[in-house]
């Protein structure tokens, strides 16, 4: 699973990317995690507001830091 964070590397980005890796973690889930600061390519996965999360490039969040519960169900459905 391909993990990446969209963002320009603010605090929200920085928290959301240890928050998505913690729950990882803790899921024992297998991942490749990516930062993405290029605000072209941020823009191409259609994310007009950051941190955006995307998961196995479906974009699954955008403009907020979501809970964990929400990563754990998103993680774990993009597991199988």
């Amino acid at each position: 699973m391909v993990i990446k964070v969209l963002g320009s590397g603010c605090a929200n980005c920085k928290k959301l990317e240890a928050l998505v890796k913690e729950v990882a973690e803790e899921k024992e889930i297998e991942a490749t995690f990516q930062k993405v600061t290029d605000y072209k390519d941020i823009v191409s996965y259609g994310v007009m507001r950051t941190p955006g999360l995307v998961v196995d490039e479906k974009v699954v969040a955008s403009g907020r830091i979501p809970s964990k519960e929400e990563i754990a169900g998103w993680l774990e459905g993009a597991k199988g």
